[in-house]
């Protein structure tokens, strides 16, 4: 604790032990918030990417005609599986 927030907390009348809990408090939400905001990132690359598997496999399927089903199946089953996986994900977890 610098000189200045230990001269602050005399004419508070708070002790240091108060304010150091205080600085872990603060440090430990901001990284709960940090790593929120990461997890809630990835959830939307991941999304994204089904999104872009889901443009192609349309491209393919107009593409290839009457054939995609044979064709575009490798995609179809990629995208499945990424609809499966790559759900969003808030930063609250409910059990249901």
């Amino acid at each position: 604790m610098t000189s200045r927030e230990q001269a602050i907390a005399k004419v508070k009348g708070k002790s240091s032990e108060s304010m150091l809990f205080r600085r872990v408090l603060t440090l430990e939400s901001t990284a709960q918030l940090q790593e929120r905001d990461t997890t809630l990132r990835e959830s939307w690359v991941k999304a994204m990417e089904a999104r872009l598997v889901q443009e192609e496999l349309g491209k393919c399927q107009k593409q290839e005609g009457v054939n995609h089903y044979e064709n575009c199946k490798w995609l179809a089953d990629k995208y499945l599986a990424m609809l499966k996986e790559n759900r969003l994900k808030g930063y609250k977890q409910i059990d249901v």
